[in-house]
């Protein structure tokens, strides 16, 4: 069965988030932070907040979609102060 995760990153370098969907999220996290060349190289490092897990890609998709937008931004937005306050970040 294979399983897809959607993600949020956070940037202890400047403090920027990202939200992501994989279905291989060890491998995913190592291109954040290693490997990959796209936008995110330039905020490394990325410490990984919070993740979900599902069962079938399009859940995956459209979650993903939700948190990026309208009102799963503000979402987004709560999880991540509840993350960054439970590890005394912010």
């Amino acid at each position: 069965m294979q399983l897809y995760f959607v993600y949020i990153l956070y940037s202890l370098k400047n403090g920027r988030n990202y939200t992501g969907m994989t279905s291989n999220l060890i491998e995913r996290m190592c291109s954040h932070n290693y490997l990959g060349k796209d936008s995110t190289q330039y905020h490394r490092p990325w410490l990984l907040l919070h993740y979900e897990v599902y069962f079938d890609k399009v859940t995956a998709m459209r979650r993903e979609k939700y948190l990026k937008r309208g009102r799963g931004f503000y979402e987004k937005r709560q999880i991540i102060e509840r993350c960054l306050k439970e590890l005394g970040i912010q």
